[in-house]
């Protein structure tokens, strides 16, 4: 969609917005497949001081936050994790390290591959962010058995430099590029509450519904605010802007699982219930990411069962 097209979807009265995309929801994930939620667990395995400056990370090594540098995980601790968080539910099991990227023929790398094989295994997706990598790592990876690269926009090309100044927006579409050759499917989304505007907002999306093929899952995140960095005082994204957005999204990429990312903590249960309304239809699921609190799964499966919705059953590694 052009950035005019999405204008118009966006700025639609309200409830005919979310009309609009609850049809095409049901449209495009029929049969059942419109009251599951996939329940995604996200795992830090490589924890602080990362090179890159973005400015809403607590795991940038340019500020003083109070997260501490860890090295990487070892890979039984990592598939003791991936089991607890599939006897509780989850489908895919997502790992995240805080650095600039991963180099082919690294012991590190070597190391992030044995520990994909692992999780592979156990017969969830996998889902890996690990920041920049080139066709080779991309490869690789793909030939472990990850199932899905997560390497998120943030925001627009235009805003991207008020936020990251280590590398571009270019250098994140090039890692995608690679992602797309190596036939890994692609998780990209954005960040809401950066000091962007709504055109920026509609800009990422517009670059994201124009990717070939479209990302297979489109994060939806909600700064939280981390003590220690420039976006520390950034005030919370409003609720139904979020419940707007959402809607877009899936009328943008109706195919695509639409998650439900950081900021749920600071939703109501009624938000978060307008937000599966709109088309979301994927949580990350455990009381942390990475470094930013989540709700507690309980409350999670109680909300899916106020609202009549389910977990979605596990697809299999390599599905999208």
């Amino acid at each position: 969609m052009t950035l005019a097209e999405l204008d118009a979807v966006y700025h639609q009265p309200f409830f005919e917005l979310l009309k609009q995309a609850r049809a095409a929801h049901e449209a495009h994930w029929p049969a059942g497949e419109g009251e599951a939620v996939q329940l995604c667990t996200l795992l830090s395995i490589k924890t602080g001081g990362c090179s890159e400056d973005c400015s809403y990370c607590a795991q940038s090594a340019h500020y003083s936050t109070g997260v501490e540098k860890e090295t990487l995980m070892a890979p039984a601790d990592v598939l003791a994790a991936a089991e607890r968080a599939r006897e509780n539910g989850s489908t895919r099991f997502c790992m995240g390290a805080a650095w600039r990227g991963v180099q082919a023929g690294t012991p590190k790398f070597a190391q992030v591959l044995e520990i994909v094989r692992g999780v592979g295994a156990l017969g969830m997706e996998v889902c890996v962010t690990l920041g920049q990598l080139g066709d080779r790592e991309a490869s690789a990876l793909k030939e472990a058995g990850v199932t899905a690269y997560n390497h998120n926009l943030d925001t627009s090309p235009e805003f991207y430099p008020e936020i990251v100044s280590t590398h571009t927006f270019q250098d994140r579409l090039d890692t995608i590029g690679a992602v797309q050759r190596a036939g890994m499917a692609l998780c990209c989304g954005g960040i809401l509450g950066l000091g962007e505007s709504v055109r920026d907002r509609l800009r990422l999306l517009e670059v994201l519904s124009n990717f070939d093929p479209p990302p297979e899952s489109v994060p939806i995140n909600c700064l939280m605010p981390m003590p220690g960095t420039p976006l520390a005082e950034n005030p919370p994204v409003d609720a139904l802007d979020l419940a707007r957005l959402v809607a877009t999204t899936r009328l943008a990429l109706p195919r695509a699982r639409v998650r439900l990312s950081a900021g749920r903590t600071r939703l109501s249960r009624e938000a978060q219930a307008l937000c599966f309304f709109a088309g979301a239809n994927s949580i990350f699921y455990g009381d942390r990411l990475l470094t930013a609190a989540n709700p507690e799964a309980s409350a999670d499966l109680a909300l899916l069962r106020a609202l009549d919705l389910r977990p979605a059953a596990g697809v299999g590694v390599g599905a999208v």
